[in-house]
């Protein structure tokens, strides 16, 4: 006859705390591993995507593996005001934003539309890296619910004319194409131009009818879009150099720990350098290709420009409540 040898009942006890006691760190450590997404509105070759997947590497390195980053770029969450409005609910975690699309948001993100805002690239960079840098992401932070952790962009903006542009006189009535933003309607309307708004799909097509005589846009963005076959001279005014926010929903920071937190913006910081690095050197390239491609390039008196929309320009920011910060930025050495 068979019999079945019963286990002491001690050792189902330290069996069954064994398990309880596994199951309770696997519980911590799924709790601490975080997965972020990150969405953007980037091709692969982009220094949206770039930088995105530059942060990835590093966010995950800084948290010994505790991050992960899934990146979901060329807009297929949407358009960038719809991101920034998912991060706004909890919905996403990171994404790169124009702070122009922001400002119904947020007041303060209306002062990179301000045209001349840099004397060049080496102020630009002092700015976005300093302490107005960080001044200017707190109180965009502080406006949106949206953490701005570090900056992108490096596209200088130019000016794309279907007429020649030998002097500033050949600016006087030209149907610009622009953002409308006080801003730039004030400097530009200065300059004697007629700022007129059109679609972002509509431009190319305006050009060819002479609905529109030309835009402002930086190279890379004139070359992807074949605006140069239409429009093929470029003044070089260099009147803005691009900056993107690098953002993350509140609630999302708010769910990591310090250690954590320590790591997204190390990653954040790093990433943004190296992101506007390959933006400049991307805008660059462009312009080189522009001018092979039959582009000629128009060299403007950016000092005069200035001169020209200097009042105009400081009645709408005064307007607008951004005086003191523009002229931090401009005492920024």
């Amino acid at each position: 006859m068979l019999t079945t040898r019963t286990q002491p009942r001690h050792v189902f006890k330290h069996l069954i705390t064994g398990a309880t006691l596994i199951a309770a760190l696997g519980a911590t450590s799924l709790a601490q591993a975080v997965e972020l997404r990150f969405g953007h509105g980037g091709t692969e070759d982009t220094a949206y995507h770039l930088g995105a997947t530059r942060f990835q590497e590093l966010v995950e390195d800084k948290s010994d593996g505790d991050i992960g980053v899934q990146i979901m770029g060329n807009s297929v969450l949407g358009h960038e005001t719809e991101m920034f409005e998912q991060q706004m609910a909890g919905a996403l975690d990171l994404s790169i934003i124009n702070p122009g699309l922001i400002t119904d948001f947020s007041s303060t993100a209306n002062v990179f539309s301000i045209p001349f805002l840099y004397r060049d690239q080496a102020h630009w960079q002092a700015v976005l890296d300093g302490d107005v840098g960080r001044e200017i992401a707190d109180r965009i932070t502080d406006e949106t619910g949206v953490k701005v952790l570090a900056f992108f962009g490096g596209g200088k903006r130019q000016i794309v004319s279907s007429r020649p542009l030998e002097s500033l006189d050949d600016l006087q009535g030209m149907k610009l194409r622009t953002n409308p933003t006080k801003p730039l309607i004030a400097a530009w309307s200065a300059l004697g131009t007629e700022p007129t708004v059109m679609a972002w799909k509509e431009i190319y097509t305006g050009l060819q009818l002479g609905a529109i005589d030309g835009l402002l846009n930086e190279a890379e963005w004139i070359h992807r879009m074949r605006f140069h076959e239409v429009a093929p001279h470029i003044g070089l005014s260099e009147h803005d150099i691009t900056v993107r926010l690098l953002t993350m929903s509140q609630m999302s920071w708010d769910r990591l720990d310090e250690s954590q937190q320590q790591a997204v913006m190390e990653a954040a910081r790093e990433a943004a350098s190296y992101a506007r690095q390959v933006q400049l050197e991307q805008d660059a390239e462009a312009l080189d290709l522009l001018v092979e491609e039959g582009a000629t390039l128009h060299e403007l008196d950016r000092e005069r420009m200035q001169e020209i929309v200097s009042e105009p320009l400081a009645e709408v920011v005064e307007e607008m409540g951004l005086t003191e910060l523009r002229q931090k930025i401009a005492n920024v050495e």
